[in-house]
């Protein structure tokens, strides 16, 4: 079973902690939520874990192997990246997009193989754009350029998925595909790291809280654990109420702090 962990992480820009002191040991099987406000330090962590920024204090693991012993074709074997707002700046096809994922697992000549064509179409199916294969990767709205670049990340099956923002821009349909998809696979035995802003679906799907306020860890747990009134008003300022509905809990939120009557 993969296991990353990160021991002690800090990560310091233009003399300000973005990461301070921060630890985090996770396994396959576990679908770890990172929330915190805007500034927290959640992307920043997640660039770090995926070996894309290199820490100035404490380390990092993966199956108890330093991250910076991984050449990069390992590392991109072992576990994909997708960023908050991705881009494609070339007009190629969407399922030339999506094939770019398996680059790690190409021959060095020659075509496609088969089997790589039917992965990508079965990924292209999955997410809802096996109609727009051909279609130039530019011309796609934001939300389905988001499930391409999920799609992306994906194609190559790896043991670790590290993704921030991945329902960013996407409808209610394919928001609640995308993550039901992200807990299936952790289901299946995978490692999946997201950020997440909405934490309805945090309580719902996820198996792990991550909570950063301010570069630094301020809650780590189960869900229905960790996720209370106390940690909404401490990390995010805000009164709520958390409620549970039939399939879940969900977030209702009330007033910033201090200006509930």
């Amino acid at each position: 079973m993969t296991t990353l962990e990160a021991l002690r992480v800090s990560v310091k820009r233009g003399g300000r902690a973005i990461l301070d002191d921060v630890s985090l040991r996770a396994e396959g099987g576990s679908f770890v939520a990172v929330i915190g406000p805007n500034g927290a330090g959640k992307s920043t962590l997640l660039m770090t874990l995926a070996g894309l920024m290199r820490s100035d204090s404490g380390s990092i693991t993966i199956n108890d192997r330093p991250l910076t012993a991984f050449s990069s074709l390992e590392l991109a074997r072992t576990r994909s990246y997708l960023p908050q707002n991705p881009r494609c700046e070339w007009p190629i096809p969407v399922a030339s997009l999506v094939a770019l994922g398996l680059t790690p697992t190409l021959p060095l000549f020659g075509d496609l193989p088969e089997a790589h064509r039917r992965r990508v179409a079965e990924v292209l199916a999955a997410f809802d754009l096996l109609d727009r294969s051909g279609q130039a990767a530019t011309t796609l709205s934001g939300g389905e350029l988001t499930r391409a670049m999920l799609a992306r990340a994906l194609v190559g099956d790896p043991d670790i998925l590290i993704v921030d923002e991945p329902v960013a821009g996407l409808d209610p349909r394919h928001t609640l595909d995308t993550v039901r998809r992200l807990a299936e696979l952790a289901k299946s035995g995978k490692l999946v790291i997201a950020a997440v802003h909405d934490l309805t679906l945090a309580a719902r799907y996820a198996t792990r809280i991550l909570a950063l306020n301010h570069g630094r860890v301020a809650a780590d747990g189960p869900p229905d654990r960790m996720l209370d009134t106390d940690l909404l008003r401490s990390v995010f300022q805000v009164e709520a109420r958390i409620g549970g509905v039939a399939g879940g809990a969900f977030v209702d939120y009330l007033a910033p702090t201090g200006e509930r009557s």
